[in-house]
Parts: C-alpha cells; sequence; structure tokens
C-alpha cells in the first residue's frame, strides 16, 4: 500500500490519501481523541503523539499536528498507522456509527433560498475545499447572513476568514441576492 501525501493551505495540517475509499459518504471530524470513539482509524491516528485533530472525506485522511511538534517527526508514524487500519480489514467507522450528514435542516419562509445556499456549497465550494483537506457544513441561514463550520484543514487555517469572506461570501451573495454576509459558527 502506497499512501500519498498533499500540503494543505493550513501549515499545521497535512492531507493522506491512502489510494482507497475511506468514507463511502459524507465526512467525518474528530476535533480531539475523545472525539475518535466511533472510528477504530481515528483512534490509531491519535495515538500518535502530537496529533490534534483527524478529518475523513471520500477518499483522504486530513491529519493535524499542535504548533510544537515537527511534521518530520510524526508523518511516519500517521502513515504508518493509517497503513495498519487498512491492512488490518477493520471498518473505518466502528458498528452503526455513521458520518455525519453535511447539512443541517432548514424548513419555513427562506426554506428555498437555504436549497440554492446548499447547492452552491456542494457543487461549487465544497469540491474546491475538499482538495485542501476540508469541508464547510451549513448550519444556518438568517437574516441573510449564513453560517458554515469549517472542518479539517480549513479549520484553524490562516487563510480561511479570507476564504470564507472573499471566497464563498462573494460567490454565494452574486447568485443569491437575500445572502449579505457568511460568518463561521464553532461545532
Amino acid at each position: 500500500m502506497f499512501i500519498q501525501t498533499e500540503s494543505t493551505p493550513n501549515p499545521a495540517t497535512l492531507k493522506f490519501l491512502p489510494g482507497q475509499t475511506v468514507l463511502e459518504a459524507g465526512t467525518a471530524d474528530f476535533p480531539s481523541a475523545e472525539a475518535a470513539d466511533a472510528s477504530p482509524l481515528a483512534l490509531r491516528v491519535f495515538a500518535v503523539e502530537g496529533v490534534t485533530g483527524v478529518f475523513f472525506g471520500h477518499d483522504f485522511v486530513t491529519v493535524t499536528k499542535a504548533e510544537a511538534v515537527n511534521w518530520d517527526h510524526i508523518k511516519p508514524a500517521i502513515l504508518g498507522a493509517i497503513m495498519e487500519h487498512f491492512q488490518s480489514g477493520q471498518p473505518v467507522m466502528s458498528g452503526t456509527a455513521q458520518a455525519p450528514a453535511g447539512h443541517a435542516e432548514h424548513d419555513g419562509p427562506d426554506s428555498e433560498i437555504v436549497d440554492q445556499i446548499k447547492q452552491l456549497l456542494d457543487t461549487r465550494v465544497r469540491p474546491a475545499v475538499a482538495q485542501d483537506g476540508g469541508d464547510i457544513t451549513f448550519h444556518g441561514f438568517e437574516r441573510g447572513v449564513v453560517y458554515l463550520h469549517m472542518q479539517g484543514a480549513c479549520a484553524g487555517c490562516p487563510s480561511s476568514t479570507l476564504t470564507l469572506k472573499m471566497g464563498i461570501e462573494n460567490l454565494l451573495r452574486h447568485y443569491i441576492p437575500e445572502v449579505t454576509e457568511v460568518r463561521p459558527v464553532a461545532a
């Protein structure tokens, strides 16, 4: 098994590509070791000292490290943990645990606008963000403001505010005049 790695815009995060499917659908975000109970793979990666976050996409694993830790010191152990997991035959998510859905439900007077926002996020934004090892999930729309949650490499990325404000906000405002602003939300 050959696992490729790619840098991301976030210097504290690397994207690992095992060459096979990680999650069939959706994404899974593990911002701490305590949150990783539902995933044998995430638990293995968190066992590497210095790992502070793990994120799964369709065909990648994004790993975030502590600031004081050097990638040269932990990258071989992370590669080993990912390889061991896939060779073990264990599932990525244990038991009946499912990857969380990528959207909050919304109904009411703005449901048509919310559907347009979700469609633009799914077709224009999420694929680009996934290339950088992250994801963006919709959390709400209220009085012209879109609330989004950034995950994986995008969470804590130095350029995430710029991505939200200049990229996503401008895109949404262009296609949906009712959108006036985009704001990040914590998990």
